[in-house]
């Protein structure tokens, strides 16, 4: 019999907040055992090709994005994230967008650091860039510049109410959500809503807008997931029948911005290879 294939769907390298380099990163998913792993940096395609040139025999890259976008539906917006996989990088319309919207977290950045400032805090703009080495600037930098300062112990800690989470936290101009279903979609690319039930994270969407967002060409939901209890992976996965979407599981590694491992969850190879089917953008890169 043979062995399932360990996929792992959602990863953060340096190319927005995670702690490990695209190459470092796919070195380490190998390490943990994976076959599949996905770069799916914010609003960014930035690692791509330093992950396919240090891929690891034996490891297949899909390469991907996540996307920052928001429901506007109601007031305020709701926040949320869509995956995006094996999209067409050169897609003109996905790519002024997604650099609009790193310009906005860039200037939401700078913002939240003249506020720190502002109540005597000595955290440095030009340091929390240089942290970033390039990548897309994100709340995370700002909370590692906020530990090194001795401020604060761990990200979760930055990520509190008295900082990053609410005294400190500002709104930035995200996509429309239909809009960033349908650009990937145009991109040739499979969209997947992250940890959409994940209510620790703050306000959720109502299942009617999944079902909305299914017949605008949203393919999956990711049940499995740090920040979704057994209670909210099992109601997205109800939720996922009803609509005839896929489900996934993946890490959301972000490397020691957080505990969570590689391959901490996975995703089924039925639902990885629907995904390959359904993209017309880029192929998953498979190294011998």
């Amino acid at each position: 019999m043979s062995v399932p294939a360990r996929i792992d769907l959602h990863t953060h390298s340096t190319a927005s907040d995670g702690t490990l380099g695209p190459a470092e990163l796919v070195r380490a998913a190998a390490h943990a055992g994976l076959d599949v792993v996905a770069l799916t940096d914010h609003d960014t395609t930035a690692g791509w090709a330093a992950a396919v040139a240090a891929l690891p025999p034996g490891l297949t890259l899909i390469r991907g994005a996540e996307l920052s976008c928001r429901w506007f539906g109601v007031e305020p917006a709701v926040p949320l994230h869509l995956l995006a996989y094996l999209f067409d990088p050169t897609e003109p319309e996905l790519v002024a967008e997604l650099a609009r919207v790193r310009r906005a977290r860039e200037e939401r950045g700078e913002r939240i650091v003249r506020l720190l400032q502002a109540d005597g805090i000595g955290v440095s703009w030009s340091e929390i860039l240089a942290g970033a080495a390039g990548g897309t600037v994100g709340r995370p930098h700002i909370a590692a510049a906020l530990i090194r300062a001795g401020l604060v112990a761990t990200t979760t800690e930055a990520f509190g109410p008295d900082w990053l989470g609410e005294r400190y936290r500002l709104p930035k101009d995200d996509i429309d959500v239909f809009r960033a279903v349908a650009l990937v979609r145009a991109a040739g690319g499979v969209p997947v809503f992250a940890h959409p039930r994940a209510s620790r994270r703050g306000r959720i969407v109502p299942d009617e807008l999944i079902g909305q967002l299914a017949d605008a060409g949203l393919v999956g939901l990711e049940a499995d997931h740090e920040d979704h209890s057994p209670a909210e992976r099992e109601h997205v996965r109800r939720l996922a029948a009803e609509l005839g979407l896929l489900v996934t599981g993946s890490s959301d590694f972000h490397g020691t911005h957080k505990t969570v491992r590689l391959g901490a969850h996975t995703t089924g190879s039925e639902a990885y290879e629907r995904i390959v089917a359904l993209a017309r953008g880029v192929t998953p890169v498979a190294s011998g």
